[in-house]
């Protein structure tokens, strides 16, 4: 591991509040990996041994039943994912594969159990992350059961300018695939609502997302604080 990462690591809100003995010991015992593009890290399924913590490149979580397959999230630096599966000692719900060049740093399971035990803050930090994604996968069940596939899409569009501080004109941060996956959509229904977005003050060139008329788009979005957040 480089000595110049370990500050990105500690700045994450699961290590920030942990004493520093704690950290360099949790820290001691993992180890970096740098990974291909394409490449299916972990398997739903298969044991949780590692917390994995994305300092590089990006990652997809995707869920697979009986032929059909999802995107959950992606993931960019500096992130961990899974963390709840190694805290239980269960198996992976999600899998995880890069989407381009990657560099994770390994956390094994068994240290992240044992220091969840000893250092209070840190256990404190763990349950407030484990509660965000909690409070995440719910917004995210409630926009995919309560809105239909144009507010849905309004909605994640409207989200990413805000994110991105306003701004009127933004690239796309997933491939359409994925957002459409992401979504709950195929990739054909995504394009068609794109299109038909052009009447509710969007227009989509490429990954190129331009915003022509803000209110048309936050009436058909309709944000909600107990959906969208923030907390």
């Amino acid at each position: 591991m480089r000595p110049e990462e370990l500050p990105e690591i500690r700045r994450l809100h699961l290590f920030c509040d942990m004493t520093q003995a704690s950290f360099e010991t949790l820290l001691a015992s993992s180890y970096a990996q740098n990974f291909p593009q394409g490449l299916e890290m972990i398997r739903q399924g298969d044991p949780a041994d590692f917390l994995h913590i994305v300092l590089e490149g990006s990652v997809e979580l995707f869920a697979q039943w009986s032929g059909r397959e999802c995107t959950m999230a992606v993931l960019r630096p500096v992130s961990t994912f899974i963390l709840a599966a190694t805290i239980r000692d269960a198996p992976y719900l999600m899998s995880a594969r890069t989407l381009e060049r990657t560099r994770i740093i390994l956390v094994p399971a068994s240290d992240l159990r044992a220091m969840f035990r000893r250092d209070t803050e840190f256990a404190v930090s763990v349950i407030n992350e484990l509660a965000a994604c909690y409070r995440s996968v719910v917004r995210g069940a409630k926009s995919l059961k309560l809105r239909n596939s144009r507010e849905r899409v309004a909605s994640y569009l409207l989200r990413q300018s805000i994110l991105a501080g306003g701004a009127a004109s933004y690239t796309l941060p997933v491939e359409k695939r994925l957002l459409a996956s992401y979504l709950g959509m195929t990739p054909e229904n995504l394009s068609r609502t794109l299109r038909m977005l052009e009447d509710h003050g969007i227009k989509v060139d490429g990954a190129r997302v331009i915003i022509t008329d803000r209110e048309k788009l936050t009436a058909l979005a309709q944000p909600d604080r107990l959906i969208d957040g923030p907390d």
